[in-house]
């Protein structure tokens, strides 16, 4: 399997930013640059790894606001995928102004996720699956040669996403969950936007929200 997952836990928030390279070809991608997400760089330049793309699960603020830094250091710029329900989110600061926190956004999303979508990182291939609920547009990414799901805030290790939020509904987030989640097999690694990894299995068998 030539898929190379590298996480970085960055940023005020504690992100998880995920490094994805085919190590065969070299190509790779940043799936939801967070603050400080500069570190990402030297590292996949140390590995003469070539960033194509930023890949976006959704708008919200943490999950882009180091999509400009990453974005830059290549010319011409990265661009940058995410789901056109979210489009305005992102457009809207993706709720940083309730933090009081002004950002870069980067590029505006030009390349947009489809449900049931396969990307390809050099030849490895990955499918996108809509996931509404944590917002509009939410996606998750998943690669099932390498048993792997970038979940973003859909779910975490104990938790799902938060529901609270402009655009956010709790009953269409367990719907997408169970739907789009716990359908994959029960050892598929979990790579949440915050948090420890976990599995589909340990979250069918243990998640309280999900009982």
């Amino acid at each position: 399997m030539s898929l190379e997952i590298v996480p970085f836990v960055i940023g005020p928030f504690q992100n998880n930013t995920y490094l994805l390279a085919d190590s065969q070809s070299g190509s790779a991608v940043v799936i939801d640059p967070s603050f400080e997400s500069e570190v990402v760089l030297p590292f996949a330049m140390e590995k003469k790894w070539r960033i194509q793309e930023i890949w976006l699960t959704h708008a919200h603020f943490d999950h882009y606001a180091g999509a400009g830094v990453v974005a830059a250091a290549y010319r011409p710029a990265l661009p940058v995928r995410l789901h056109a329900a979210d489009l305005d989110l992102w457009r809207s600061g993706g709720s940083a102004r309730n933090f009081g926190i002004e950002f870069d956004p980067g590029p505006e999303p030009s390349l947009l996720f489809t449900h049931g979508q396969k990307l390809m990182l050099g030849e490895v291939t990955l499918e996108v699956r809509f996931t509404p609920g944590h917002s509009r547009g939410h996606v998750v990414i998943y690669c099932a040669e390498a048993k792997v799901l970038f979940c973003g805030d859909v779910i975490f290790q104990g938790s799902i996403g938060r529901t609270d939020l402009p655009g956010a509904d709790y009953e269409t987030l367990l719907d997408s969950i169970r739907t789009q989640v716990l359908t994959l097999p029960d050892d598929t690694r979990l790579l949440s936007g915050h948090g420890p990894e976990t599995t589909v299995g340990d979250e069918r068998e243990g998640n309280p929200f999900l009982s």
